[in-house]
């Protein structure tokens, strides 16, 4: 039975939403990865343009659940969108003949609006999620699965709307084009959301953002390590890697390059979004409790540090690029995605199961606050670990950051509601 009558129709609106931000936020990521490489930045300048993108999410996070309980839902969707739309205008205003120091300030700066919109976004879509779901059964895991596995689906085929577009229609061409279309978007969400989204309480206080559930803490302690360890090697490293064994130096050797790996870049998330959504069935999460779901949490993340602590090996054994460390990174990088996104799923379940309605968008604003933590730390450490170790460095890395997910899950459990709030 849904909690509202328009649960679905809300849902749908919502999911909608998320979409078409995603799709936007999946090219913009690779139209500046790509775009600012060719124009000659270092792997640890290209993390920089990254970092206040990351960075602001921590703080949009760590707010945005307070501002939606205080102001509602609908409201932060609706300014998620419309600040992408604000970043994407401003993107098309850089000018190639400054200099590279204002270069990178000024998308910096930019990107960090993106970042704000973005979690602005997540946190409205998955809170809505929580109180939007059917309540018996495995609804909850079932609709927060697809609703995630959808979202990186649609931001997979940015990834190569991005690589397109940066090889057809150039960098401002494409950041302008994508304005026009979500602005439609915006608007035709907003004329025809339906009711059912909650509208805040003027009462909410900005410290009550901090959780006092052991669970809730620990489960973003784990979740900052878990997006560390897939950023340390996906944001930087293994892009450029693939650009310098790809790319013969040529113009049109250029744009194949792109293509290639926006392709790669691209099915990778789409995978990574098909297994999010079929993680329920895969887990038979209907017939599982929270504390079996706890221990699957535990499992799946311990399988997770070895695939790139074999392939930082791998990578340390062929010293240079080869034919056969690119096809093993290609598979390799596969079998991490599908475990990853197993474990992302798990996730995004146990957030919603270990909070409660009244207080749905404050701990998962602070959860997804540590969401974005790791991706600041992995960013950082992506361009860092490549430039000073290349990919032997990089992978070895994202599997120190997985060990130190495990070791956060294992003190998970399913407490009750008087269990689970301390201090």
């Amino acid at each position: 039975m849904d909690r509202h009558p328009q649960g679905l129709s809300a849902y749908i609106a919502v999911t909608a939403a998320y979409w078409a931000f995603m799709l936007t936020d999946g090219a913009l990521r690779m139209l500046v990865l790509l775009h600012f490489h060719t124009l000659g930045f270092s792997p640890i300048q290209l993390a920089y343009l990254f970092l206040l993108y990351e960075f602001m999410g921590m703080v949009t996070n760590l707010s945005a659940g307070w501002i939606a309980a205080r102001f509602g839902l609908t409201s932060t969707l609706y300014a998620g969108l419309g600040i992408q739309i604000v970043a994407l205008l401003a993107l098309a205003g850089l000018d190639p003949e400054w200099a590279l120091a204002s270069s990178v300030i000024y998308v910096m700066v930019v990107q960090g609006l993106s970042g704000v919109a973005k979690d602005l976004a997540k946190m409205s879509s998955k809170s809505a999620v929580k109180l939007l779901a059917p309540s018996d059964g495995d609804g909850l895991f079932r609709w927060v699965a697809y609703l995630t596995g959808s979202k990186n689906a649609v931001k997979g085929f940015g990834f190569l709307l991005g690589t397109v577009l940066l090889g057809t229609v150039g960098f401002t061409g494409s950041v302008l084009a994508m304005a026009a279309v979500l602005a439609a978007i915006l608007a035709a969400i907003a004329a025809f959301m339906p009711k059912g989204l909650p509208q805040g309480k003027k009462g909410t206080r900005f410290k009550e953002i901090f959780s006092r559930n052991r669970n809730v803490n620990l489960l973003s302690l784990a979740r900052v390590f878990l997006f560390g360890a897939r950023d340390v090697w996906f944001v930087v490293g293994i892009p450029i890697y693939f650009y310098a064994v790809l790319s013969d130096g040529t113009e049109a050797g250029n744009r194949m390059a792109f293509f290639q790996i926006g392709t790669f870049m691209a099915l990778w998330i789409i995978a990574y979004g098909a297994v999010q959504a079929w993680a329920p069935g895969l887990l038979r999460a209907k017939e599982k409790t929270t504390d079996q779901i706890v221990a699957l949490a535990v499992q799946w993340v311990g399988l997770l540090t070895l695939v790139p602590a074999t392939l930082a090996l791998c990578a340390l054994v062929a010293g240079e690029p080869a034919q056969w460390l690119t096809l093993t990174l290609i598979a390799g990088l596969m079998v991490f995605g599908f475990v990853f996104a197993v474990n992302s799923s798990v996730h995004s379940y146990l957030i919603l199961a270990f909070t409660h309605d009244d207080r749905v968008t404050m701990d998962v604003g602070f959860y997804y606050m540590s969401n974005a933590a790791g991706r600041l730390l992995g960013t950082l450490l992506s361009g860092l670990s490549y430039q000073l170790g290349g990919l032997p460095l990089t992978l070895g890395t994202a599997a120190a950051m997985a060990l130190l997910s495990w070791h956060s899950a294992r003190k998970l459990h399913a407490a009750t509601p008087a269990e689970a709030t301390q201090g």
